[in-house]
């Protein structure tokens, strides 16, 4: 049964229109994610479907009787009265009292077991599990969640993984936590320029169906090009002596030359710009920190290695964020020291994006921090670098204020970058970046030529990225070996076992690139006789056309003409895929000599 339908949906904000005549349907039981890069209206749809916002144009529907819950970004709380109090705060008066153990129950699962604390008092992670609690509390049939993993710690990002899977009504989520998406959904709504396409099956189901399309539509364009250049030559020799040009041939000409050719999307292009790094680093020597009474970190001395690769874990408080704040030099701690080398720049990458004009314009808001930069690829622009992370010249002139949350976290790593630091401070970087720009900043940092530590909940960018895990818990800071899957088994990384992996896979792609491409004999002589074969075969259909035509009143012979007819035009058309599949090959012959 469908609970909830969006039809011909169309929204646009400041002159963007980020949802096109949409549709979207929503049955029981589904368990959708929301995927697309920053700014395409993931959110937007999900608040259209919640009814926090109307669109443009379109329609939602909603069964009779249906409830939904649903988790914005930055929850929404009264400024008085405690957690609870708040959590409980939009259910009907006679479920309150009632629903109150499964509350604190949700608060306890979340680690908020303080939960007669003021609202007042709580960070912005306490706040947003806070928030979860409320939404899930909540009676409903279908469950609207907006970045639902976003500024949580690991351990609640599991623990609401469960919670989850038990729950019997639908849900619609937006994240990029790639792990989560593929634990929960069942299906994945991909939104890319103001369309949406609906795939069958979790996260990792969705990325092979993409790549499948891709792979097809671009095929079909190589082999539409093929033909195009082949039917131009034919058009341009003009009638033979015999008679006119097929009709059939020059409408089929003119449809390969009107096609809609498939748009690529924009993809977002980093290339390393860090400074040179000496031979010292970052020596931190027996720091500690303590606030509010509450120690951080005790004692703890390290030497952050040229090529580290370290991600930073524990639960919401345990001073991971103070940690890095110590060594990019904004905190300072009890006692200790950290002592940088003279080569040593920092980029440090804040939860809080850092500060922004709100009035001030794209362009020279990176401007600010460098007019030019350069990359391997030489001298790079201001204006040339925020079209690589896919800032439109339009968009570059625009006030931040018109931006959203993920494309102003994209500007504020841009503003990192240009500093061409050495050491990068990451600071929950994945939350509010699509999971294209995650993809590419993973991509970024294997090939980074500095130290990297990274706080983040997000286990798929950490197995990515991470060869050490440091665990801030109680004060203490423990050390792991390896990415965070090996850190959740509790077992050293071996270095033996990747580096004869390595090995292997260099070995089977040198073997595969030394092979060369030929023709095997039965090819050579199909490639060159296959041109007098399309020939003859077109000859036999304009004959099969005259004698149709010449027939007309004969309905036995021409049901025998027509057979024919279609038995050689189905004849041509697979011999015209195998001519075009012999030029592709004969094409990369040559260009391999």
């Amino acid at each position: 049964m469908i609970l909830l339908s969006a039809q011909n949906i169309s929204k646009t904000y400041m002159e963007r229109k980020v949802l096109d005549n949409v549709s979207f349907f929503l049955n029981e039981g589904d368990k959708v994610g929301i995927v697309g890069i920053n700014g395409t209206g993931k959110s937007t749809l999900l608040r259209i479907l919640a009814g926090a916002e109307e669109p443009d144009s379109g329609e939602i529907i909603r069964t009779n009787g249906i409830r939904l819950s649903y988790l914005p970004q930055i929850p929404e709380f009264g400024e008085t009265g405690s957690v609870l109090e708040q959590v409980l705060a939009h259910l009907p008066a006679d479920l309150k009292e009632s629903k109150e153990y499964e509350a604190k129950s949700i608060l306890e699962q979340m680690h908020l077991p303080d939960y007669d604390r003021p609202i007042s008092t709580l960070s912005g992670g306490e706040r947003r599990r806070a928030g979860i609690a409320a939404a899930l509390i909540q009676p409903s049939d279908v469950l609207l969640l907006d970045e639902p993993t976003n500024h949580i710690d690991n351990e609640t990002v599991q623990m609401l993984e469960t919670l989850l899977r038990k729950y019997r009504g639908a849900i619609v989520m937006v994240t990029h936590d790639r792990y989560f998406l593929d634990q929960i959904c069942h299906s994945i709504a991909e939104i890319d320029r103001g369309s949406l396409t609906l795939c069958e099956g979790n996260y990792s189901e969705y990325l092979a169906q993409k790549a499948q399309r891709e792979a097809d539509a671009e095929a079909a364009e190589r082999k539409n090009r093929t033909l195009y250049r082949r039917e131009l030559a034919w058009i341009r020799r003009g009638p033979r002596a015999r008679g006119t040009k097929s009709k059939d041939r020059i409408e089929r000409f003119e449809a390969l030359r009107d096609r809609e050719i498939p748009t690529e999307a924009a993809a977002m292009q980093m290339q390393s710009v860090a400074s040179r790094l000496g031979r010292k680093t970052i020596e931190i020597n027996g720091i500690s920190k303590t606030i509010d009474g509450k120690p951080l970190i005790t004692d703890f001395s390290y030497i952050i290695a040229r090529d580290a690769r370290i991600g930073i874990v524990g639960q919401n408080g345990a001073g991971k964020s103070t940690f890095l704040r110590m060594i990019a030099g904004l905190d300072i701690p009890d006692s200790g020291e950290i002592i940088c080398g003279e080569t040593v720049r920092i980029g440090y990458l804040s939860q809080e994006c850092g500060e922004m004009d709100p009035q001030e314009r794209v362009i020279d808001y990176i401007r600010d921090t460098a007019d030019i930069v350069q990359t391997p690829d030489g001298t790079v622009t201001a204006a040339q670098m925020l079209e690589r992370f896919l800032f439109t010249p339009e968009l570059q002139w625009s006030r931040i204020e018109k931006l959203s949350g993920g494309e102003r976290k994209r500007l504020y790593l841009l503003k990192v970058l240009m500093e061409a630091p050495n050491i990068l401070l990451l600071d929950e970087p994945t939350n509010d970046l699509d999971i294209t720009t995650l993809t590419i900043l993973e991509d970024y940092l294997s090939q980074f030529s500095g130290a990297v530590l990274a706080v983040s909940h997000d286990r798929y960018f950490l197995d990515k990225i991470a060869s050490e895990i440091f665990e801030f818990r109680g004060g203490t800071c423990r050390r792991f070996t390896g990415n965070y899957s090996d850190y959740a088994e509790k077992a050293d990384f071996s270095d033996a076992a990747p580096v004869q992996k390595k090995k292997t896979e260099k070995s089977e792609r040198t073997f595969v690139g030394t092979r060369k491409l030929k023709f095997s004999y039965k090819e050579q002589r199909e490639y060159e006789t296959i041109d007098d074969d399309i020939a003859a075969l077109e000859q036999q259909i304009a004959d099969a056309e005259s004698a149709i035509a010449r027939n007309s009143s004969d309905y036995q012979k021409l049901q025998e003409l027509t057979g024919q007819k279609e038995q050689l035009e189905q004849q041509l058309a697979e011999k015209m895929d195998r001519w075009v599949y012999l030029n592709d090959l004969a094409e990369k012959i040559e260009n391999e000599k």
